[in-house]
Formats: C-alpha cells, sequence, structure tokens
C-alpha cells in the first residue's frame, strides 16, 4: 500500500468535549469528515485512530458501522497510536488528518499527494498559509518509526511529527503552499463552541450539498463577516502552545 491516512479523532477535548460527535446538518463531525476524505481519488485506506479510553468507544463503534478500518491506542501518546495503527499495514506513506476538521477539502488531498517529491520525507504546510482546518501532512512509514523511537520529549509524543521539525537537519521537508494566496488568519477547526457556529452555518448554506470546496467556504465567509468573525478570536496552534509551555523529557 503507498497512501494510508490516519485520521485522530477522540472524545475528551477540554475545549469542547466529545467534538467529533456533534451534530452538523444530521451526521456526526467526524462522519462529515470521513465522507469528504472518502472522496479523494489518490488513497488507498482511511483508517481513524482514537483511544483506549472508555469515553472514546462511540467513535469505534461509529466507525467500524461507517465500515472503516479504526484503531484504538494510547491515549497520551499519540505518536505511538499512529504508529502501532499504520504498522498493521505498513503503507509506504502515512498522511495525518485530525477529525475535527470536517470543512478540509480531500482535492488538497490529491493536489498535494500529485505535488510530493519522491526524495522528501515529509510535505506539509510549513509557512502554514493555509487556513485552520485545511491541514494535511504526508511522510514515509519509515520516518513515522524512526520518530516514534527517538522522540523523547513530550510535546513530539503528543504531536506526531514535531520531532521532524525538531531536527530539519535529518530530513528533506517539502512545503506545500495554499494556492488562494495566504489564508492563516482563516480559522475553520473546531475547538471551541464558535467555531462550531462557523462550521454548522458554512454546511447549512451549502446543504444539502457537501461536496464544496476551500474555494467556495472563503468565498461565502468574505460575503458574511458575520459569521466569519464569530471564531476570530481564538488563536491558531492554541494546543501545541500548551505542549510546550508544559514540555520535559519521557524516558
Amino acid at each position: 500500500m503507498k497512501y494510508l491516512v490516519i485520521i485522530q479523532a477522540r472524545c475528551g477535548s477540554t475545549r469542547l468535549p466529545s467534538k467529533v460527535l456533534k451534530n452538523v446538518e444530521g451526521k456526526t463531525v467526524l462522519e462529515q469528515m470521513l465522507n469528504r476524505v472518502s472522496r479523494s481519488t489518490k488513497v488507498d485506506e482511511i483508517m481513524v485512530a482514537t483511544t483506549i479510553n472508555p469515553e472514546d468507544l462511540p467513535i469505534v463503534n461509529l466507525v467500524s458501522r461507517l465500515g472503516y478500518r479504526v484503531f484504538a491506542g494510547d491515549s497520551g501518546d499519540v505518536l505511538d497510536r499512529y504508529y502501532q495503527a499504520a504498522k498493521l499495514i505498513r503503507p509506504e506513506y502515512v498522511i495525518r488528518l485530525t477529525a475535527d476538521c470536517p470543512l478540509f477539502d480531500w482535492r488538497l488531498l490529491d493536489e498535494a499527494i500529485d505535488e510530493l517529491n519522491e526524495e522528501s520525507d515529509d510535505l506539509c504546510s510549513y509557512t502554514e498559509t493555509f487556513p485552520d482546518g485545511e491541514d494535511l501532512e504526508i511522510f514515509r512509514f519509515s520516518v513515522l518509526e524512526e520518530m516514534w523511537k527517538n522522540a523523547h520529549l513530550a510535546s513530539e509524543r503528543e504531536h506526531v511529527t514535531l520531532y521532524v521539525k525538531n531536527h530539519p537537519e535529518n530530513y528533506k521537508l517539502q512545503n506545500y503552499e495554499c494556492k488562494l494566496g495566504n489564508l492563516k488568519d482563516e480559522r475553520w477547526t473546531l475547538d471551541e463552541p464558535e467555531d462550531l457556529e462557523v462550521i454548522r452555518a458554512v454546511y447549512s448554506h451549502f446543504a444539502p450539498r457537501t461536496d464544496f470546496s476551500m474555494e467556495e467556504i472563503y468565498s461565502f465567509l468574505q460575503k458574511h463577516p458575520e459569521i466569519r468573525e464569530l471564531n476570530q478570536i481564538h488563536i491558531r496552534n492554541e494546543g501545541l502552545l500548551i505542549s510546550l509551555a508544559e514540555d520535559k523529557v519521557i524516558e
């Protein structure tokens, strides 16, 4: 297998508990995310990686019912969860997505795969030009295995590819740029109640369509600044900043 998508999902969010099971146009956030990612013509399989915590059993049941492979692993060590899940298949490349991005445009996934250089170890938007919520990362399984063996910071175990970013001299990195320009200030992810309002408004506008593109989302929010501004008080990568502030070495 060449391309395995792993979507990380859990119910234990402190800012918006069970966010991936919230209702958006009659389906859960996770189901909407899976429906959009499954439109890709380039990936070989989609897997959801959740935790062994009892609170995440609804995720296991939902994903199984929808017919996707699901893996339950360590609740604190996300890097281990990714590695143990991917090790079952050992693809050439792992594609990391998160379930709290139900506005993710699968076209970007196919575009990124087309742009992936043969010598690249890791491809992502290092310049962060995409809206928050359109993030993706493609890395070799061999790199995932190396990170799993060598990452000893708590932040590197929680944020899957942070080890690569902390050691760029050891890897061939490829930047993936947003074709619409720098949209890093656009917030289309789901971490806060206000984010859910924005996402629901987008889905409601395009309903019953669920195949709307990133360009269409951007155009809609530009025409409706009152919706776009609902979640602008929240900062990007807040979870990473918290992890870095509380970082420690794990033996």
